[in-house]
């Protein structure tokens, strides 16, 4: 009887993540004959593009044993800074492309230099980085949404727009498929592949399962750290260029709600497939499922309010899933 128990226990370990967004796919879809659509099901990857983007930049500071709390304010950073730099100061591509990167990098050195070197507790470290860039970017747009033709503080418009080009990597299409969503998979495919198929990323897991013995087996754990820390940045700035791209406006604090379901969508990964530990493939799994869960309850017209109730249940079965399994584990 108990070894019926844990094989039960083990198959709901593995795919109870994935059982649980095909249940409530189909739930949505029979009280709702327009969820379960094409044009429906590519709103949803749409709206979780940005998410993952930020999800899995959260994924690579777990992975060392962190945790990054600023990458909602990165995000907001960078949607403003891509955005002034097509409608304040009207630059091409290259600008337009090089800058923001470059400020995301920004903030991941400085949330290495605080956290590997100074050696301030990452969540402390990164909270302090959270203020700081959101003060940052509130006082370059002045707390103003940066949009075509707005009005500037010398009485006059704005002299640029956004870009067609720029425009068509958040709204365009391939063959019918949201740009975006290709944009996803893509970045889905070649992390995992750099986590799991390659050195540094064998490297940069071993960093985070046990600091001191990969230290002393001569693994330069401050630089994977560090490195860690500086992919978070890069790929929340590269979401908050995205958002730019999707909602043609920089948006100011438009990042504040993408931090809880990255943070969300990361740790339900987890669970994925038993993994037990921060990878991409789940983390993709889990923003899936928030991004169906919030869209069935805005077909449903269920108030706002619920959402994070929702959300908030459903990383914590996925954590007590989880981390029950790793009790088992050490007890075995």
């Amino acid at each position: 009887m108990e070894a019926k128990k844990i094989s039960l226990f083990d198959l709901v370990y593995k795919y109870g993540t994935v059982a649980v967004i095909v249940i409530v796919m189909l739930i949505f879809s029979l009280t709702n004959p327009y969820f379960f659509t094409y044009d429906n099901i590519a709103d949803i990857l749409r709206s979780i593009s940005i998410v993952t983007f930020v999800a899995i930049g959260v994924t690579f500071s777990l992975i060392v044993g962190g945790f990054d709390l600023s990458v909602g304010s990165t995000v907001s950073l960078t949607t403003v800074v891509t955005a002034s730099m097509m409608v304040w100061y009207q630059q091409g591509p290259v600008v337009t492309l090089v800058v923001p990167i470059a400020v995301s990098l920004l903030v991941g050195l400085i949330n290495a230099l605080l956290v590997v070197k100074i050696r301030i507790p990452d969540l402390l470290a990164t909270l302090a980085m959270l203020y700081i860039v959101n003060g940052i970017h509130m006082t370059y747009s002045k707390g103003y949404s940066i949009y075509a033709n707005m009005p500037m503080s010398d009485g006059t418009t704005a002299p640029g727009k956004f870009q067609q080009w720029y425009l068509w990597l958040g709204q365009g299409e391939i063959f019918s498929i949201p740009v975006p969503v290709i944009l996803t998979f893509l970045l889905v495919v070649i992390t995992h592949i750099y986590l799991t198929y390659t050195r540094q990323g064998r490297m940069l897991y071993m960093t985070g399962g046990n600091l001191e013995a990969a230290r002393l087996s001569g693994i330069p754990v401050d630089r994977y750290r560090t490195l860690a820390y500086v992919l978070s940045g890069l790929f929340a700035g590269l979401g908050g260029m995205l958002l730019a791209a999707r909602i043609g406006t920089g948006q100011v604090s438009s990042g504040g709600s993408m931090l809880m379901d990255a943070v969300a969508a990361a740790f339900v990964g987890f669970s994925v497939f038993g993994a037990g530990k921060p990878n991409v493939f789940g983390t993709f799994v889990g923003a899936i499922l928030i991004g169906v869960l919030l869209n069935g309850m805005t077909m449903l017209n269920l108030p706002y309010y619920a959402y994070d109730i929702i959300k908030g249940v459903v990383l914590a079965l996925a954590l007590a899933v989880t981390y029950y399994q790793l009790r088992r584990k050490r007890k075995a």
